[in-house]
């Protein structure tokens, strides 16, 4: 998830729908869809996206309202999903692991006492996970809007960073900030928020601190990221300052006598990651709607209301800007 601290030092500005016509943004998949599917999950019954079989699939609610923004501002999203996961993860991984056994326990214990159907609802958003059936049912979804989406070899905001940094998309799309860290010239976030998006800028963030990217990525691991501890006391300010004045992460540990483990690796991990230029997608989207809605509603059993605004939704924004080509 990366450091929220991070966006004190990041140069961000409000980013007008209307600034982004056109644009082509490579997202962060994972991100952007649990986003959307603990959002549904908060605000839908159960049964709605619940199957006979006890599936539970509110990503495809979650994709069908999510993904108009994009079509009605002409902007075409280019889905990137996680391959590999790095094993210096693992404790993060963990963590976000017993945080949703606690939920998981509070809610089992809600239900049993009875409470309030809005409490119940948050604790099953705090619960949710990207299941197998999730990540299939999102990419078969994604293939019959002929929505574009590619597998990254690692991390998916790693890919997305790389593909807007090599010019192949106009930008990356996050609420994370690791994008900063992993170079990505301009990230749009809030895309997954109700109104305007806003815009972080990579060079102009460099500038602002006169910082290079490795002091950059140096000043976000002494703060502390999803891979390491910080130094204790080490906040934004004092990161920036301290890289400023002894040059690198590696001066700063020695004058503080201080180890972070696996520091080269994490450094690493922000300024090489594992990539690919190995990719192909078509930004033209010719989405079978019919298709579509009968995958959703038919297949999976997801009621038609729940999701018929959103097909109309694609429907009238992909004849407004002029995509209007299936049959």
């Amino acid at each position: 998830m990366g450091n929220a601290d991070i966006r004190q030092l990041a140069v961000i500005e409000p980013k007008p729908f209307e600034e982004l016509t056109g644009s082509v943004v490579a997202i962060d998949a994972h991100n952007w869809l649990y986003r959307y599917l603990t959002t549904t999950v908060k605000f839908t019954r159960s049964e709605v996206y619940t199957t006979d079989d006890g599936e539970e699939v509110a990503n495809l609610v979650g994709v069908v309202q999510g993904l108009p923004k994009f079509f009605e501002h002409d902007i075409t999203p280019v889905f990137v999903f996680d391959g590999g996961v790095t094993e210096l993860k693992d404790d993060e991984i963990a963590e976000r692991r017993e945080q949703r056994e606690e939920y998981e326990d509070q809610l089992e214990a809600a239900r049993e006492e009875g409470v309030e159907a809005a409490e119940i609802a948050t604790l099953e958003s705090r619960t949710q996970r990207l299941t197998d059936t999730i990540q299939e049912t999102t990419r078969e979804l994604l293939a019959l809007l002929d929505v574009p989406y590619i597998e990254a070899p690692a991390e998916g905001e790693a890919q997305a960073a790389h593909m807007a940094r090599t010019g192949d998309v106009d930008y990356a799309g996050s609420e994370d900030y690791d994008s900063l860290l992993l170079g990505a010239p301009k990230t749009l976030r809030q895309l997954t928020s109700k109104g305007d998006p806003e815009c972080m800028y990579f060079d102009r963030t460099l500038e602002e601190h006169d910082l290079t990217w490795e002091q950059l990525v140096d000043a976000a691991i002494l703060m502390g990221t999803d891979f390491n501890e910080g130094i204790s006391g080490v906040g934004p300010k004092t990161a920036v300052k301290l890289v400023r004045e002894h040059g690198d992460l590696w001066s700063v540990l020695e004058a503080r006598d201080e180890v972070i483990p696996n520091a080269e690796r994490i450094r690493h991990m922000f300024l090489d990651p594992d990539v690919t230029d190995d990719y192909d997608y078509d930004t033209d989207i010719d989405p079978d709607l019919d298709a579509a809605k009968a995958y959703v509603t038919d297949e999976w059993g997801i009621p038609a209301d729940e999701v018929e605004r959103g097909f109309e939704r694609i429907e009238e924004s992909v004849v407004q800007t002029g995509l209007d080509r299936w049959s």
